[in-house]
């Protein structure tokens, strides 16, 4: 490895609580495309914008997506609360959805509207600033349409996420609901990894095992498996055995977090966590967060 590779390769795994913004030209984010997902209360909200404050700091410009239902993210990431709470999701914002899809939501099934409306504006437009730089980006729920129609708040909205993977310089994290085969294909383009959130229950593994074959099916290349508030180590173990014994799945990585008495103290913000010395569970998030990144393109600018 080159000098330069080297001094790199450390300063990237260098634990501290310093930003870093000379990362070389790798680190832009370019293929950082990550969806969150997995069964409601499992902490993936709390993992998304852990991962993205995380990733600011050693840098990156970070997009954080909130496509979950419950629309929690602004508040994990540390927005203020009437901030937060003044937020409009795009899927409610009757002006855009008209103005890019020529529809205006709530007039009725059987309208013709563009499928594929130009949002590059998005960002710009409704993107906020958080704590530590991180964008966000409010999307809100999909609506269920009538049997066979698709509304414009959906076809709006699987734009969007289309256009992630045309914006460069940019790492984005999306915080979404288990099933997410409503963004279909657009997911698929788009998204280079899939990190599926669980705890040790049956139900929560039942459905990160449904959400890891789904991601796969869509075409992503790597799905990460999290379990969450894992007692020990022999709490993973039985996960992992519980999913081989449902059949299983190949996952790029797996990773355990532990519970950390902190977080149901300073809910909903991550930001306390970000302010202390580091915890065995701090240190397990950058350990997931080391396997999601693409060290792997710095090495390749060296060897050639």
């Amino acid at each position: 490895m080159c000098d330069t590779c080297a001094a790199h390769a450390h300063e990237h795994t260098h634990r501290d609580e310093h930003h870093d913004h000379g990362l070389p030209q790798h680190a832009r984010g370019d293929d950082f495309r990550v969806v969150v997902t997995g069964k409601g209360g499992v902490g993936k909200t709390t993992l998304t914008a852990l991962l993205a404050r995380r990733m600011s700091r050693r840098g990156y410009r970070v997009l954080a997506l909130d496509a979950d239902p419950q629309m929690n993210l602004p508040y994990v990431l540390g927005l203020e609360s009437a901030d937060a709470h003044g937020l409009v999701p795009l899927s409610e914002n009757i002006d855009y959805v008209e103005e890019k899809t020529g529809v205006r939501p709530g007039e009725g099934w059987g309208l013709f509207f563009r499928l594929n409306p130009d949002v590059d504006d998005v960002v710009d437009r409704f993107g906020v600033r958080g704590p530590d730089g991180v964008r966000l980006l409010v999307m809100g729920n999909t609506v269920q349409p009538a049997a066979g129609c698709l509304c414009p708040e959906n076809a709006l909205l699987a734009s969007v996420t289309n256009a992630m993977s045309l914006r460069h310089d940019e790492a984005i994290l999306m915080d979404t609901q288990a099933g997410f085969e409503h963004f279909g294909r657009a997911l698929a383009k788009g998204f280079r990894h899939a990190v599926v959130v669980s705890d040790p229950t049956f139900n929560g593994l039942q459905v990160a095992l449904r959400a890891a074959k789904l991601a796969r099916e869509l075409g992503i290349e790597s799905v990460h498996l999290v379990v969450n508030r894992a007692r020990n180590a022999l709490d993973f173990d039985r996960s992992l055995a519980r999913l081989e014994a449902e059949g299983g799945f190949p996952f790029t990585s797996r990773h355990w977090l532990p519970m950390d008495p902190l977080l149901p103290r300073i809910e909903p913000s991550v930001g306390s966590l970000l302010q202390r010395p580091p915890t065995p569970f701090d240190r397990r998030v950058e350990g997931l967060l080391d396997a999601l990144l693409p060290i792997e393109e710095l090495v390749r600018e060296c060897v050639s």
